[in-house]
């Protein structure tokens, strides 16, 4: 066991992975504290039974979170930050997709509640650092500056699992007071610690979907938060020559790459982009769906080495991921106008997605990224 006694906050979503995590650092010789989000007032979406079905942070995962806890004699507190949660990952999950783009709620949630609003009430408990169960690494390099020392974002070593990609928005002070457990291990490691410290939540499913759309029906989310002013969202479908097709229910209804759900006879038709400027929604062959690059705008660098190099002359040969599950592409990144960048990839790349987040990497080091603002065909 390591000497050190240093007070941890560790974040508990009430699934295995958070749990075997606080497990993990407790065994070690920290001084745990165990807190919960409450992200999200459930009252009225939950029966009497618990959680909606592949939610995450719901009052039952609190529940299951609090009872790790008190099995591994570790303190335990909810923190309401339903307000905040609401304003910087509900609001813009839904001004984005009424702008055409598809948001990806889990990066910021990461950003503004996990790595900043919990950091911040963690230190508030005395703590010096806070620990997450991503599967992810940090490494340190002595020194500090831009001359590539300093923490490092690395992959999980279990490639199933890894979650850099929604991490990529932490910044250098973050990585240096944060820890993650999990990320020299795999799932089925984890699964086996948990087990092994009985802990309730050891054959626990993993959550699929965003916390506060049950089922997954993003749409229908929008649709009843917009009531009666849904329907005047509709618009044309057009293909790329701009000819109409057809009509569409609102943007916020699609999603680059779409097949299922347009209702045009022909075809088979993709959703390959949205003009919204027209309100509408542009389709076409499968082929149309391919990028040469992208464009992208609030840009974080991690490594700020990279950074330097960056703003000299671009950079080559960095492997860009545009999606979670992408496998990713070799690219050049070079600088553009306004603090944006440009993305140009070696081979094309399916479903390149406004909304999205674009995330560099340098073998299995995370150097930076940002969010896609269009493609480029």
């Amino acid at each position: 066991m390591t000497s050190k006694k240093k007070k941890i906050v560790v974040a508990m979503s009430g699934g295995v992975d958070s749990s075997a995590a606080l497990a993990i650092l407790k065994e070690d010789g920290y001084d745990c504290i165990g807190v919960s989000m409450q992200l999200w007032d459930y009252s009225k979406k939950e029966d009497a039974a618990g959680a909606a079905a592949g939610s995450c942070c719901s009052l039952d995962d609190i529940h299951d979170a609090r009872a790790v806890a008190d099995r591994l004699d570790v303190p335990f507190y909810v923190l309401n930050l339903e307000k905040v949660f609401s304003r910087e990952v509900v609001d813009y999950f839904v001004s984005s997709y009424l702008s055409g783009a598809t948001p990806n709620p889990c990066i910021k949630c990461n950003e503004k509640l996990k790595f900043d609003a919990l950091l911040k009430k963690a230190r508030t408990l005395g703590a010096e650092l806070l620990a997450t169960g991503h599967y992810a690494r940090i490494i340190n390099v002595a020194g500090g500056g831009e001359d590539g020392t300093g923490p490092r974002l690395l992959k999980g070593v279990d490639d199933r699992k890894d979650q850099s990609y929604f991490l990529f928005t932490m910044t250098g002070e973050q990585l240096s007071n944060v820890v993650f457990p999990l990320g020299g291990l795999t799932k089925q490691e984890v699964r086996a610690y948990a087990r092994k410290a009985g802990l309730k939540t050891s054959e626990k499913k993993e959550s699929q979907e965003i916390c506060f759309v049950e089922d997954g029906d993003y749409a229908g989310f929008m649709a009843a938060g917009l009531s009666d002013k849904a329907a005047g969202l509709a618009g044309e479908i057009v293909n790329s020559s701009g000819l109409v097709l057809g009509s569409h229910r609102g943007l916020f209804n699609y999603t680059i790459g779409q097949r299922k759900g347009l209702n045009l006879s022909g075809g088979p038709f993709y959703v390959t982009a949205m003009d919204r400027e027209k309100n509408r929604l542009i389709v076409g062959p499968v082929g149309e769906l391919f990028s040469e690059g992208l464009m992208a705008g609030e840009i974080n660098w991690i490594n700020r080495e990279y950074e330097k190099a960056f703003n000299d002359k671009g950079l080559k040969d960095v492997t860009v991921k545009v999606r979670y599950r992408h496998s990713g592409v070799l690219s050049a990144i070079t600088p553009a106008k306004e603090g944006r960048l440009k993305v140009d990839f070696t081979e094309p790349v399916k479903a390149v997605t406004p909304g999205q987040a674009v995330v560099f990497y340098s073998g299995d080091e995370v150097i930076g990224g940002g969010w896609i603002e269009r493609a480029i065909k």
